[in-house]
């Protein structure tokens, strides 16, 4: 729980200190500006507000690693995708997009801290405790810092008890782990594609490097 809230905290932070022409350079996230990146984690916040306030009485179903699906890579046609370019443009000036996400990402972040870990959720028609849920997120926040600060080479960087965090779950949701000579950011990046790894990496990987890149929906 800890983690969650001081890894959406300093994403929040990481934002809040962009430039405004920072929000009209790419982002990590294939198709979208850091504008259309920030849009997306207003509504990842929302997701969060909803998924705390929505118990469930079955047994879970998911956990923090089962929370998250193997998909395709984007392609751009998505509608969703699609959409959240169309808000982020219609925001017009970045300190509209700034204050949403403070204004609703602060709220998701005290919900956290105050849910129960051990209370069940609903989510994607899915069941997890609180406390699994917040973790799965964990990596959301962390791949997100990442892809805002792709292009962005003075911005902060994750926390790294985050990345740390992060890697574990991408590991066991690899069924493997990555060569200890990799960073937990090159982990990352590498293993959900949004890095392509060089030769030496690539020997590194050995038969991981057939499962790769671990795109998660």
């Amino acid at each position: 729980m800890d983690l969650f809230s001081r890894s959406w905290a300093a994403l929040r932070t990481a934002v809040a200190e962009l430039a405004d022409e920072d929000f009209a350079r790419p982002s990590g996230c294939t198709g979208w500006l850091v504008r259309d990146l920030v849009c997306h984690l207003i509504i990842d916040a929302q997701d969060v507000l909803i998924t705390l306030v929505t118990p469930a009485e079955t047994e879970p179903t998911r956990d923090a690693v089962t929370y998250w699906d193997i998909v395709e890579p984007a392609t751009g046609d998505d509608p969703l995708d699609a959409l959240t370019v169309r808000l982020a443009a219609a925001y017009e000036e970045p300190w509209l997009l700034k204050f949403h996400l403070d204004d609703v990402g602060s709220a998701a972040g005290r919900a956290a801290e105050l849910a129960d870990p051990a209370v069940r959720v609903g989510t994607r028609d899915e069941v997890l405790t609180a406390g699994d849920y917040l973790s799965a997120y964990v990596l959301e926040w962390t791949l997100h810092h990442l892809d805002l600060i792709a292009y962005l080479p003075h911005a902060a960087e994750p926390p790294t008890a985050g990345l740390a965090r992060s890697r574990e779950l991408l590991e066991k949701i690899a069924g493997a782990a990555f060569p200890p000579s990799f960073s937990d950011k090159d982990a990352l990046l590498i293993g959900t594609g949004r890095r392509a790894p060089g030769e030496a990496e690539t020997a590194e990987l050995g038969e991981l490097a057939a499962k790769l890149p671990l795109v998660l929906g």
